[in-house]
């Protein structure tokens, strides 16, 4: 590829290149690769490829004419003008853990598994089995698969019932849709703090008011939780009763009660984040019901995802209420998307339906919790500077204080230095934080030679950082 983009600074635009055949002995290639590589110079626009006629080095682009953008400081800020306030969207937590870091960094900063703890084989069958299925292609119901529905409904418990699910393109589209159904622009959201960086995102970008709320040892306080309410009016909370990201706590069963008799006494909707339930490390012991099983009242919007569990990519989730509210959630969801692809649901159909489905839910079940152990080991032999108050059975990361005399930001600056990369604390948190924080994940490595060599170089930053 390379030595067939040099070549090109020896022809005029518009010249003809060699022909497949002179460009396969010149190189000593298959003519499977010269045909790849010319069609990424002709995606590049470097090269034009004409049927019957062979590649020509393309024109060169006319130079960009430089715009003015000034005015759309103006027009931006026309929400705080208008009193609502300026929607000004803050990503960076969300794409330190999106962000893929230079080669050769330990990534303790995924969100997501690892390509090794992924059911890539199970998913391609599935995929493959999809696409024959009648209908396949064709335009899905736009509330989604009642197949997939009803699975979803099972899943979530307590009597809700597929018609009460709407199928969501991932978690993330699913929060999206909530917030903007039950909070209007400039009105308050009670969060957890922390709490989970992407949804402060979506609620800022919904022009919403994140207020924060403290957690303990056993998740969100209810204490405070209900002063939040009757100080603040808001009308919704986001809660993540299970696993919560990022301390890892979950709520015990009388804070679980607590909650939602709350928000009923508030006139509010809890909005559910499920995110974690099929991450349960195998020690983790059985799992209480979701918020939603044990609320026939409607009080609460519950949301889940395949996506976590699988792959980035197999963005399928699911929205579950009852009453009013699930027509405005369906409402706003046609809006933005009309619907999921059908084949992204027929797939994740077929492979939550296959024996390969809860081998895989077993397998990443043990390889989390050992992970997680050794994760925790390594922290508290080599980093014992940082505070490590809740080692969760659940989930994918670690939650890490840090001493006041380690700034976070320079913290994560010397670790990737070492060639470590890891969460940043203060995307969670939407007033000031406590104190530093960083958040290790044990899912997105290779296993535990990197996770010790990760450790390790964490163990140089931190050594660089504090006398």
């Amino acid at each position: 590829m390379k030595s067939l983009k040099s070549e090109l600074d020896r022809y005029s635009p518009g010249g003809k290149l060699p022909s497949s055949r002179v460009l396969v002995e010149r190189y000593r290639v298959s003519p499977v690769t010269v045909t790849r590589a010319l069609a990424r110079l002709a995606a590049e626009g470097l090269v034009v490829t004409r049927p019957g006629a062979g590649a020509f080095k393309a024109d060169a682009p006319a130079p960009a004419t430089a715009g003015d953008t000034s005015w759309q400081e103006l027009a931006l800020s026309a929400d705080a003008a208008a009193g609502v306030g300026p929607r000004a969207v803050d990503a960076s937590g969300v794409l330190a853990t999106l962000a893929a870091p230079p080669p050769g960094v330990v990534e303790f900063n995924g969100g997501y598994l690892h390509p090794s703890l992924q059911p890539e084989r199970a998913l391609s069958a599935a995929l493959a089995r999809a696409g024959r299925r009648p209908g396949a292609w064709g335009r899905p119901p736009t509330d989604g698969l009642a197949e997939l529905r009803a699975w979803f409904a099972r899943e979530i418990g307590g009597g809700v019932t597929g018609a009460e699910v709407l199928i969501t393109a991932g978690g993330q589209s699913a929060l999206t849709t909530a917030l903007r159904a039950l909070a209007a622009p400039g009105t308050p959201v009670l969060v957890e703090s922390p709490t989970y960086p992407g949804m402060l995102a979506v609620a800022r970008a919904a022009g919403l008011r994140p207020v924060p709320v403290p957690t303990d040892a056993d998740g969100i306080r209810t204490d405070l939780l209900e002063a939040a309410f009757r100080a603040t009016g808001a009308r919704a909370l986001v809660c993540q009763p299970l696993f919560q990201n990022p301390t890892g706590t979950a709520l015990p069963p009388a804070r679980r009660r607590e909650v939602v008799r709350i928000a009923r006494a508030a006139g509010a909707f809890v909005v559910e984040d499920d995110f974690a339930r099929r991450l349960a490390h195998e020690d983790a012991g059985p799992l209480p019901p979701t918020l939603a099983a044990d609320d026939p009242d409607g009080v609460v919007v519950h949301v889940c995802s395949l996506t976590k569990i699988t792959s980035p990519s197999l963005r399928v989730g699911a929205l579950a209420a009852r009453g009013p509210v699930l027509e405005r959630l369906r409402a706003i969801q046609v809006v933005d998307s009309f619907f999921v692809p059908r084949p992204l649901q027929e797939a994740a159909l077929e492979l939550v339906g296959s024996p390969a489905w809860p081998r895989h839910l077993r397998t990443v079940s043990q390889e989390l919790r050992a992970r997680r152990d050794t994760l925790a080991a390594a922290v508290a032999r080599h980093l014992p500077a940082l505070a490590l108050p809740h080692v969760p059975s659940g989930g994918h990361h670690l939650w890490l204080r840090l001493p006041d005399a380690l700034p976070e930001a320079a913290l994560l600056a010397a670790a990737l230095r070492a060639g470590a990369a890891a969460a940043p604390g203060r995307p969670y948190f939407c007033a000031e934080p406590p104190a530093g924080h960083i958040r290790l994940s044990f899912a997105g490595v290779a296993g535990p030679t990197e996770i010790a060599e990760g450790v390790r170089r964490l163990r140089t930053a931190v050594d660089e950082l504090l006398p």
